[in-house]
């Protein structure tokens, strides 16, 4: 097959299986199949580049990192919407509308909590892409939105298009990223909408794409012979996606009785909504209905009142992360918010409290910031009583005693002293969590039962745990199978890349992205023993702070001596490129050894599937990929045929590497 059939076939096939996953959320293809797909498409490219095109699938990542966004001027104005709080205010709008005109019907579309955004496509090729502004100007944000699964880069309409949208985040997206900023000790974005307008200002394209954003279309300039709903649904069979709650009301009763469904649907929802869009059918109609000077008269957004609870403030309790920060935390009384009881809300810090007058005993105004994280709005002073107690930030750690510092130009205090026992909980919670070595069943109430009871104080204690085995399978709340999962979790755990290992070390200014760039520079963790600051500080993105604060870890041979035995252990301490793992047998597998290999030791077996990207495991289960035997296999063979395991022998496994 020549190379340019060869490309069409691939990007027919990944523009397919991307439309599958991020528009009908039904995929056909595995994110594997698609990688290889992806990885041979580039190279193909690459050896080809008079036949890359603007519609690759390449080409989503964006351009190079900008300098500014440039200014659009919009071809037509992107209006904003007048806004209704009521069903009387909307029965009002409906009566202006039939002022206006006689026949006329509703389409209505749930108000994404997010950004609008215009795209432009020109002979069926995505052009452009531009920021709604003050209206008139908006800003180009083309190499951002590019990379966007969910927007089709060629569309099957040769003229001009102007599609408009909501770009927004997931809950589930958005409260991934606010992990990664709490664990790299940045300011967590304070709800979906600024998170989603916060990325698509980044000006380097290569970060959007890691932020997941998406867009739900609800309007096309182009298409104005069709009614309104029925340009969602042509906008739809071109690739776009357009939100499925959206329907079509005859009457502003059939509104009505839509908002009540949509009161109790948007708890379920996995994106934010602030209300519902409210828009005349008929586009014919849109002229005689007319316009004031700042809306169009025949739309308009009913907007939902902010669920806002008021409870009492019944304590403030402390918090000891895992640097050594104290947080004052509210202590409420349980209160129902949004489908969910909440009963804690932070208060951030001393000058939160003090600014806000906020007393214990209080009553207090709380909501949910973008329906997910709780948070005191404000105190009902007219209520205070004579019992309330004025706020007084502690001078001592609640846990070790130890006097609390706050820095110069930060308004934290911390705890100082190394052996606090709540930051090593907190230290241990932090290497165990999804963000970092992902060990399931390790959750943070387990690790502090363990902690407080002597099993693990420590990160080398995890991977000792097995030694405790049939201590712990008799305790209350656990059993058999349930600590032979964990175990068998904290096996398959020390196949992690190098960065996690770097990343959970809990290394003062060293985040997951810190931590990438080391182990990215550096492939082998003890590499990092014998630089000095100045080889440190020349890392790209390496500052002063970061470079001291790793060379004096590397320094203190405690922690030398604890990563050796890390390494004894059985854990990676060299970094792999996931480039590289895409492309091989073994990535991503999860792999047993038994028996005796005529050609391998154990140990040169498992360097040589580490390296492909698999992980090596010591017991047989379900989640097993492959069990890899020689001579004398032993009870793991036979686990493998109960559970229907891939069984490789030597021969096998010299075939499945050696192109590696």
């Amino acid at each position: 097959m020549l190379a340019k059939e060869k490309i069409e076939e691939i990007k027919k096939l990944l523009n397919q299986y991307s439309y599958e996953y991020y528009v009908l959320d039904n995929p056909s293809a595995t994110d594997y199949e698609f990688d290889l797909l992806m990885q041979e498409l580039i190279k193909l490219e690459n050896e080809n580049p008079n036949l890359k095109t603007l519609d690759s699938p390449t080409q989503r990542v964006g351009g190079e990192v900008g300098e500014k966004f440039e200014k659009v001027r919009h071809d037509i104005p992107m209006l904003s919407l007048d806004n209704v709080f009521s069903y009387d205010e909307l029965r009002d709008f409906d009566k202006k509308v039939k002022k206006a005109v006689n026949r006329y019907t509703y389409t209505v579309d749930l108000k994404i909590d997010g950004l609008s955004v215009s795209i432009l496509y020109e002979n069926g090729f995505y052009k452009r892409a531009a920021t709604r502004g003050n209206g008139i100007l908006g800003e180009d944000i083309t190499e951002n939105v590019k990379t966007i699964k969910s927007i089709p880069l060629k569309i099957n309409y040769e003229k001009k298009l102007e599609v408009r949208g909501e770009i927004y985040l997931s809950k589930k997206s958005f409260n991934k990223i606010n992990q990664e900023k709490i664990v790299n000790n940045e300011e967590p974005f304070k709800n979906p909408r600024n998170a989603a307008a916060g990325s698509v200002r980044q000006l380097d394209p290569k970060i959007v794409a890691k932020r997941n954003l998406d867009v739900f279309v609800y309007y096309g300039y182009g298409l104005e012979e069709l009614n309104h709903f029925d340009i969602l649904q042509e906008l739809k069979g071109l690739g776009f996606k357009v939100n499925s709650n959206t329907v079509y009301c005859k009457d502003i009763e059939e509104v009505i009785s839509f908002i009540d469904k949509v009161q109790d649907l948007r708890i379920n929802l996995d994106y934010e909504i602030d209300g519902v869009v409210i828009k005349v059918n008929e586009i014919n109609l849109y002229e005689q209905i007319g316009y004031t000077s700042k809306f169009p008269k025949w739309a308009t957004a009913y907007k939902f009142a902010a669920e806002e609870v008021e409870t009492v403030l019944e304590a403030i309790d402390f918090q000891i992360g895992r640097t050594g920060v104290v947080k004052p935390v509210a202590k409420l009384r349980p209160v129902m918010i949004s489908g969910s009881l909440v009963s804690k809300a932070t208060l951030h810090n001393e000058d939160f409290v003090n600014n806000r007058d906020i007393h214990i005993n209080d009553y207090v105004v709380v909501r949910k910031a973008g329906e997910i994280i709780p948070e005191v709005i404000r105190v009902v002073k007219e209520k205070r009583s004579g019992e309330a107690v004025k706020f007084n930030m502690i001078s001592k750690c609640p846990i070790c005693q130890s006097e609390l510092e706050r820095k110069i130009g930060e308004a934290d205090y911390y705890c100082l002293n190394p052996n606090c026992e709540a930051k090593h909980i907190e230290g241990l919670i932090h290497f165990a969590s999804r963000e970092v070595y992902n060990i399931d069943g390790l959750g943070e109430a387990i690790l502090t039962e363990f902690y407080n009871d002597g099993f693990v104080k420590n990160i080398v204690d995890i991977f000792k745990l097995g030694q405790y085995r049939d201590e712990l399978i008799v305790r209350e709340g656990f059993g058999e199978k349930s600590i032979d999962n964990l175990l068998i979790a904290i096996e398959n755990s020390k196949s992690n890349n190098l960065d996690k290992l770097i990343f959970g070390l809990g290394i003062r200014h060293v985040g997951a992205k810190t931590a990438k760039i080391l182990a990215q520079n550096y492939n082998n963790l003890f590499d990092l023993v014998d630089l000095t600051i100045d080889d440190l500080s020349r890392i790209k993105d390496i500052g002063e702070a970061i470079a001291n604060s790793v060379y004096q870890y590397f320094n203190i041979k405690e922690n030398i001596d604890m990563l050796n035995e890390l390494k004894d252990l059985g854990l990676n301490t060299v970094y792999v490129d996931s480039r590289r793992q895409e492309l091989t047998a073994f990535s991503n597998k999860s792999v047993v050894l038994t028996g005796t290999l005529a050609n391998y030791s154990r140990n040169e077996a498992k360097a040589i599937i580490e390296k492909m990207g698999g992980n090596v495991s010591s017991a047989v289960s379900n989640k097993t990929d492959y069990v890899l035997f020689g001579e004398s296999p032993g009870s793991k063979y036979d686990k493998a045929l109960s559970l229907g395991v891939k069984i490789i022998n030597e021969d096998e496994f010299n075939e499945m590497i050696k192109n590696r």
